[in-house]
């Protein structure tokens, strides 16, 4: 019998490593091909990772919660042959995105000569300036727990050549909680860092369950919602908030839907929703406004090329996830109605690919699914805007016509978006914001799809 050596798969252009989170099947295991051996989770999405070969499953090179390298063996499996394989990397789960480049325009705020330099402060990130390996699971909890750097060198390893593990990091803190009654709180070096993850100051460690009374329960937040809290609370504290609303009368558009869904629908084999109609406009404001489709790096405005709508999905299981139609300007709107069907529908099946939620320039969310009329959502970072819309109702309104003003029942529709005060003032924004809404007022209602 021969060795066949499963390598991490690469799962992007801009993914290096994933933590295991379970193993379907276990040494001694038959396994055919294409069969799942375990699941693994990047910052963004979980994935499964299958066996390329039909065999029995001989050894687990890592355990859960350990952190493992793209092209790293993480199983050995047993096939018929004589010789040993080479380490082979699984089928790769996505193509490699393309990378557009992007143009850099400096904030022109007065002084700024004189300021310290913002940018190189921020980059920098506790944990980094030694030569041990800590996983991002690792070095989350640090940051929470308020370890410094000569804490966590002094933590004894029990992973692969001596890494500190989950388990590690936790039974130390609980130790240190045990011996001490003094409230933990962030080293203050760690306080001015944007890029590092928010910091939470906690009297007990996120793995004890304490109840205050008897009618409380306190439920751990799961992996997912750990990382929505932090990324929701470090965009807070990176960016000062400015939210500007419209009201927009949708009138045209709804009619327009009801004509063509059941055609299209007959025609595609899938349902025509309000999103890619709403994702179109955003595409086409844009393109008008491209001082909408930045970021912030420093005192620098990064101009981005490519116009990539980031989609909030939510999921069954109550948390959240942006899949992004990649060059959403490009896309007719069969096309645009495509992807965002097929990311939907791999979202609520938790199969989206890590490329799938990178490189967003600007994220829409769609509140009025749940019967919202407006919201101020938080802007997904490193972006620096989020359009919502809210539910379309039936409402009395003026109608201007060529004999004058008249009373008319519409489909009216709340817009709301939250963008950076750092670069985008409430000119641009509104502007912007006016311009989409315009877009789908004015819907060509004999558009054929």
């Amino acid at each position: 019998m021969a060795l066949y050596k499963l390598l991490l798969p690469k799962m992007g252009e801009s993914v290096s490593e994933a933590t295991i989170t379970k193993w379907l099947k276990q040494p001694g295991d038959l396994i055919d091909e294409d069969d799942t051996l375990l699941e693994i989770a990047t910052d963004k999405v979980d994935s499964e990772v299958p066996s390329p070969v039909k065999g029995v499953l001989k050894e687990h090179c890592y355990t859960v919660d350990q952190t493992v390298q793209v092209g790293e063996v993480v199983a050995i499996i047993e096939i018929e042959g004589e010789n040993e394989e080479p380490a082979i990397q699984a089928q790769e789960n996505t193509a490699p995105s393309a990378t557009a480049p992007e143009e850099i325009i400096a904030l022109n705020i007065p002084g700024v000569d004189q300021l310290p330099n913002v940018a190189a402060e921020i980059s920098s990130s506790p944990y980094e300036n030694t030569l041990r390996f800590y996983s991002p699971l690792v070095k989350n909890i640090a940051r929470h727990e308020g370890l410094s750097q000569d804490e966590l060198d002094r933590i004894q390893g029990t992973g692969a050549e001596g890494r500190v593990t989950k388990e590690d990091i936790l039974t130390y803190v609980t130790h240190r909680d045990s011996s001490s009654k003094t409230p933990k709180s962030i080293p203050a070096e760690h306080t001015n860092t944007a890029t590092e993850s928010p910091k939470i100051i906690s009297t007990a460690p996120s793995h004890v369950h304490t109840v205050a009374n008897g009618s409380d329960e306190i439920i751990e937040m799961d992996r997912m919602r750990r990382l929505i809290a932090d990324h929701m609370v470090k965009s807070v504290q990176t960016s000062p908030h400015v939210c500007s609303f419209v009201e927009a009368d949708v009138t045209n558009l709804v009619l327009w839907r009801n004509k063509v869904k059941d055609a299209y629908k007959k025609r595609e084999g899938e349902n025509i929703t309000f999103t890619p109609l709403f994702i179109e406009a955003i595409s086409k404001a844009l393109k008008d406004f491209p001082l909408v489709n930045i970021s912030i790096d420093g005192y620098n405005i990064i101009k981005k090329k490519n116009i990539n709508i980031g989609m909030a999905a939510a999921l069954p299981n109550g948390n959240l996830i942006v899949p992004v139609i990649k060059n959403a300007d490009q896309l007719s709107l069969v096309g645009l109605s495509k992807s965002v069907n097929d990311l939907a529908q791999r979202s609520r099946a938790n199969k989206l690919k890590p490329d799938d939620t990178q490189d967003g320039t600007f994220t829409f969310t769609n509140i009025g699914a749940f019967g919202n009329i407006m919201g101020t959502p938080i802007i997904n970072q490193p972006q620096a805007a989020i359009l919502a819309v809210g539910t379309i109702t039936k409402k009395p309104a003026v109608i201007e016509t060529e004999y004058g003003d008249m009373i008319g029942i519409r489909h009216m529709m709340y817009l709301s978006l939250s963008y950076d005060h750092r670069a985008i003032d409430g000119a641009l924004g509104g502007t912007f914001l006016k311009r989409v809404a315009d877009y789908l007022e004015n819907w060509d209602s004999n558009r054929v799809i």
